[in-house]
């Protein structure tokens, strides 16, 4: 008999304004009793639903059960930039793209997989072009340094043929409203998505198909006589095969301890402003999302729906090993975001901040998944290594691939890595990545 007990839940930092500004469009279940069924999949992010979906395709008349700990968006999943990017976007290393054609080639190839399984998702469950909207993005430099990252990033795209195009200081005038950008790279195959909008549309399209749980943690699991039994405080659900996608909390669970970089992202959401109101003519077009050149900078996205905008502004980062952070680190992080904002944006110092929160993101040493077949029937489809959207749906894709012997060249290559390094102990871990992250922050510096 395999057993664990998992003894940390997820838990959230702050509100996130994506969630907040989101409306449920699905009633909420919570397990109660015991449920039998074919799979279950742990975590109903862009990991888990995404494994979802795939095991709805492959196995139609499977019973397919999800275990999600809260509420549908209210986790990581709700909670980023809302970018799905496919172009190279390593957030480890110096510049975004440094790796070879060949691997920059694969990444992309896989990247973009992902994307046309969600946009395949987004039409099929009728996701709006506010939730869905395949606009592109800017990687936006506000120094010297930022323009020559962007050039070296535009040459590395170059060389594989790929499209991009330069905008210069008066054309990011134009599209932000801001005289504070020097310049910008513009991609085309970028998604942006409203996140919390997006899990929540997801969820109600394959809930269709499968059955989702929430609020219904997963505490202990255990496996016996070939078939796993996952308990929750009110229920339990057994099933011969399990795909956990619960992202950096695969260790709660057990498996790749000391191995995964638990990174905190801070973000704050302005009170929304309408069309006439003199903070949109200061803020440019309707909408418009920003990359920093910089990979330590800030990300800023402009969000306009029904005659009402909002700003949008993530920056700062820490490596911790709890699960939460204090309000006073979320206070700290918040008045760094309004100093980058008012930098920005001069005009707009008046505009308050309507949410600030916290999300956690889950990064291997070496930049690859943690993933694959970690017991009998248990699968994992974790560490997305800081690009979640699009890594985290690639992975619950293949990993539904894997469990049911669905061969496929993307799960061939995909598998094709080594296992997440180990880190050095704490202290040093936390000692060593935090000034990392400091460093890199400064060397930033006008793109943060």
């Amino acid at each position: 008999m395999t057993k664990t007990v998992v003894r940390r839940l997820p838990a959230e930092s702050g509100v996130s304004g994506w969630e907040a500004i989101s409306n449920r469009i699905a009633p909420m279940r919570t397990l109660e009793g015991s449920v039998a069924a074919d799979w279950l999949i742990v975590g109903a992010g862009f990991a888990g639903l995404s494994a979802a979906r795939r095991l709805s395709q492959i196995r139609p008349h499977d019973k397919i059960v999800v275990m999600e700990a809260g509420e549908v968006a209210k986790s990581t999943a709700g909670r980023n930039s809302g970018y799905m990017i496919d172009v190279p976007h390593n957030l480890s290393a110096g510049e975004y793209s440094g790796a070879s054609e060949a691997a920059t080639t694969l990444e992309m190839a896989q990247n973009r997989f992902a994307i046309d399984f969600a946009k395949s998702a987004a039409d099929e469950y009728g996701m709006s072009r506010e939730t869905f909207d395949p606009s592109g993005k800017i990687n936006a430099a506000a120094t010297a340094r930022g323009i020559r990252l962007n050039v070296s990033y535009g040459e590395s795209l170059r060389r594989i043929g790929e499209k991009h195009m330069f905008l210069d200081r008066a054309q990011m005038r134009e599209l932000t409203g801001s005289d504070y950008y020097l310049g910008g790279l513009y991609t085309p195959g970028a998604v942006m998505i409203q996140p919390a909008d997006y899990v929540r549309g997801f969820a109600a399209g394959v809930g269709q198909r499968v059955t989702i749980f929430e609020r219904s943690p997963v505490t202990e699991l255990r496996r016996e006589g070939g078939t796993w039994t996952a308990k929750s405080p009110n229920g339990a659900v057994t099933a011969p095969k399990v795909i956990l996608g619960v992202n950096g909390h695969i260790e709660d669970f057990g498996h790749f301890r000391g191995r995964l970089i638990h990174i905190f992202a801070y973000a704050s959401m302005t009170a929304p402003f309408a069309a006439d109101d003199a903070a949109h003519a200061a803020s440019g077009q309707d909408r418009w999302a920003l990359l920093p050149a910089d990979a330590m900078g800030a990300t800023v996205r402009k969000i306009t729906s029904n005659g009402l905008s909002r700003i949008v502004l993530r920056t700062k980062y820490t490596y911790d090993r709890t699960i939460t952070v204090t309000d006073k680190r979320l206070a700290k992080l918040a008045a760094a975001h309004r100093r980058s904002l008012d930098a920005r944006f001069p005009k707009l110092t008046d505009l308050p901040f309507q949410y600030s929160w916290a999300g956690r993101l889950c990064l291997s040493r070496n930049h690859v998944p943690a993933f694959g077949e970690i017991d009998d029937g248990l699968f994992s489809a974790c560490c997305e290594n800081g690009l979640g959207t699009v890594k985290s749906t690639l992975a619950g894709v293949l990993a539904a691939e894997l469990a049911t012997g669905t061969g496929s060249e993307q799960l061939d290559k995909y598998m094709d890595h080594a296992a997440p390094t180990r880190l050095p102990p704490e202290p040093l871990a936390w000692l060593g990545i935090n000034s990392v992250i400091r460093l890199q922050e400064l060397r930033a510096g006008r793109e943060g």
